[in-house]
């Protein structure tokens, strides 16, 4: 079992093993993408792309496949380089192509599928904000194009709370420290804890809006998208989610659940 301590542990590559599943976002897009236009798609644009983990695994999917990762902070950009993509095949990471720029302001080249994950989006707590960045992504993407984005609600979700889950040489916590029901913002924090006692306190904050499905979907078709689906979860039999989505337009209203939306640019 590795190791980990506060002071010794590498919080980029924490994160990757506690919140990120890179071979499940990619088949998720090419599934759909394959449902929707009958083939494969190979231009991915990954926004708010962090160390870049999905745009490694897009890459690594396929020799046509090239990805380009999207994000404003270079030490991040960086670090991605470092670890993930200089450690794919040459080749393959001569096809992963990292941009330090605002997602706002890249509009080429254009692609198949734009994915936005993890939530990052929330960090617009506006509707025009969101609308902004949503016809954006409109523009970049090809006229067979896709727009992948996830999202998580609840009632759990406006709980001021703390989530302790147990991986392989530390725990993963997900602090929920604020929630202003007057407009939604929320501010979470992630938290590392380790064997030796130690703790990584706000190794990751987000200050957010949490936003509803039915406002995301709203905002896709005034920015100008002719078609929004709602991907919905399941759970097992002890009520935790499973990994597997599907198309749905009603679904129980959980304590907790996630949920990918897709957009389709018409």
């Amino acid at each position: 079992m590795p190791k980990y301590t506060a002071r010794t542990a590498d919080k980029h590559m924490l994160y990757q093993i506690a919140v990120q599943s890179p071979e499940a976002e990619v088949d998720f897009i090419e599934r759909v993408y394959r449902q929707t236009y009958g083939k494969a798609p190979t231009l991915f644009r990954e926004d708010f792309c962090g160390t870049a983990l999905i745009s490694c695994a897009w890459a690594s999917v396929r020799r046509a496949n090239h990805a380009y990762g999207v994000d404003l902070h270079k030490p991040t950009l960086d670090w991605g380089l470092e670890h993930n993509v200089r450690r794919l095949p040459t080749e393959a990471a001569s096809r992963v192509h990292l941009l330090n720029k605002n997602v706002l302001h890249v509009a080429r080249p254009r692609v198949h599928a734009v994915g936005a994950f993890n939530f990052s989006y929330f960090i617009w707590k506006d509707f025009p904000q969101l609308v902004r960045y949503f016809r954006g992504v409109r523009r970049a993407l090809l006229p067979e194009g896709l727009f992948v984005l996830d999202a998580y609600g609840g009632w759990e979700a406006q709980e001021v709370m703390e989530e302790e889950t147990k991986l392989r040489g530390f725990t993963y916590v997900w602090h929920q420290a604020e929630y202003n029901p007057v407009n939604d913002h929320t501010v979470c924090h992630i938290h590392f804890k380790f064997p030796d006692g130690s703790v990584m306190r706000k190794a990751f904050t987000y200050d957010w809006r949490l936003w509803t499905l039915g406002a995301i979907r709203d905002a896709l078709v005034q920015a100008g998208f002719a078609s929004t689906d709602v991907h919905w979860e399941g759970t097992t039999r002890q009520g935790e989610g499973n990994g597997v989505y599907r198309r749905t337009c009603k679904a129980e209203n959980l304590p907790g659940w996630n949920a990918y939306i897709t957009a389709l640019p018409g």
